[in-house]
């Protein structure tokens, strides 16, 4: 019965996504976070090609539809459009014999992100696309989090079998980046009741990330936590809130949970952090050896993990977007993708400190801080997952772009405003004097007509 109404709303939403493409862009979003069909019990759901469903009818819409704006040509954008080039670029050069079906992976993500620009450059469209990813993702927070009361916190909380979350690491991560998403669209939030549920589901999102046993989680959750505490206006409140939290935690969290956070110490004795360290300097070897090819996608293999690592018997993926973007794609990839993330954290850095003195404007700052804390908890936690291709953080990157064009709009908008009341007062204040003088006429008229008749009597 699941697998029928998943289906039915998917394949039933296929016109409207071809009708008006912005839906599409939400079933997009919310196959590729929630993936409902992987809930299902029924094999011929889950492995139904849904999204390639929804992306051929929303692609075609787009070709016909009228509601959209062209691809802005903004610092991220044009990053952007580099980067995918020099993806294609590298995977010519590749050694994996997976490359190129990666670089397939990869490029649908990267096609849809330009597909988001163009059609959600609006106040309203932004925020339903906000509220589908954060709650998504949510949806696995508060699950953990029932799951992890349930079993009394002795089980690592995972994401949906066959997908970008799956494991552990990837979920705590995909948790991180949705907790200023669903914290920031409450506090803008009038309907009290989904106010309550989105903060809700940002507690889920914290104890269920906590419940991943993921270490690079909880260190990205430690400084999403002091940069939420370091942008609130009630920092007091908040501080208080948060010791809450610790104590609660210290108190409640099974051994097993303390002892696998503690061992980030001692990751000398750790086996998993020292196959992972032995992955990064494996990454590192490779791009000394090709720096402006790196090894092409997928070049985590066994055969040629053996060439390039210290102990090329103890295998290991990247575990880190760093490396994973150096192994694969040189020094020059890498230097492309940290000038993208870093140029998205400054540009919305800038939109709130032109907009912060505002008051109409508190809305986008409100959407810059949480974009900014956003892609802070990609940085951290990222830099011990190898997610670099993470559809999430591109989603964000396309989310700066659209700002960037609403902050333009909206600015004109407002520069227009003020101009025409300045010029309407001027008008009032010009009006004003001349009818003052043409009263003044009148009256000096009447006056030298009352004393003509006086002298005349």
């Amino acid at each position: 019965m699941r697998a029928f109404i998943v289906l039915t709303i998917i394949l039933g939403s296929l016109p409207f996504c071809f009708a008006r493409p912005y839906i599409g862009i939400l079933m997009w979003a919310w196959i590729s976070y929630m993936n409902p069909h992987r809930l299902t019990w029924s094999n011929d759901v889950k492995y139904f090609p849904v999204a390639q469903c929804v992306g051929i009818a929303t692609l075609l819409g787009y070709l016909f539809t009228k509601e959209r704006d062209k691809l802005p040509m903004e610092r991220e954008v044009v990053l952007l459009m580099l980067l995918w080039v020099f993806y294609t670029f590298t995977s010519f050069f590749g050694l994996s014999t997976s490359v190129w079906n990666e670089w397939n992976r990869t490029s649908k993500i990267l096609l849809f992100t330009f597909l988001t620009v163009t059609l959600c450059i609006d106040k309203q469209k932004i925020k339903s696309l906000l509220l589908t990813i954060a709650l998504s993702i949510g949806f696995y927070g508060v699950k953990g989090t029932v799951f992890s009361i349930l079993t009394g916190g002795d089980n690592r909380v995972w994401g949906p079998e066959d997908s970008f979350i799956e494991d552990n690491n990837d979920l705590g991560l995909a948790l991180l980046m949705v907790m200023p998403i669903l914290l920031y669209i409450s506090k803008m939030e009038e309907n009290k009741k989904l106010q309550l549920f989105l903060l809700i589901s940002f507690c889920g999102c914290a104890i269920a990330a906590l419940f991943t046993y993921s270490r690079g989680t909880f260190l990205g959750l430690v400084v999403l936590f002091i940069a939420l505490l370091y942008k609130s206006k009630k920092k007091i409140l908040s501080a208080l809130v948060v010791t809450i939290a610790i104590v609660g935690a210290i108190i409640f969290v099974p051994e097993k949970l303390v002892n696998r956070i503690e061992s980030i110490k001692t990751y000398q004795q750790d086996g998993s952090v020292m196959g992972r360290i032995n992955a990064w300097h494996f990454a590192w070897n490779l791009a000394l050896d090709r720096p402006f090819v790196g090894g092409g996608f997928g070049v985590s293999e066994p055969g040629i993990f053996r060439l390039y690592a210290p102990d090329p018997l103890d295998f290991h993926a990247s575990h880190s977007i760093y490396f994973e973007v150096l192994g694969e794609h040189g020094f020059v990839g890498l230097g492309l993708f940290l000038t993208l993330l870093i140029s998205g954290i400054l540009s919305v850095k800038k939109m709130k400190k032109t907009l912060k003195h505002l008051p109409s404007f508190q809305w986008l700052c409100n959407y810059c801080d949480m974009v900014e804390l956003s892609l802070l908890a990609y940085m951290v936690s990222g830099a011990f997952l190898g997610r670099a291709y993470f559809d999430l953080y591109y989603h964000m990157i396309s989310i700066v772009a659209i700002l960037k064009v609403l902050v333009k709009r909206e600015y004109e908008s407002f520069v227009k405003e003020q101009s025409l009341y300045m010029i309407a007062e001027k008008e009032h204040v010009l009006n004003g004097v001349a009818i003052s003088g043409l009263i003044g006429v009148i009256e000096a008229q009447d006056e030298g007509a009352r004393v003509k008749t006086r002298r005349e009597v």
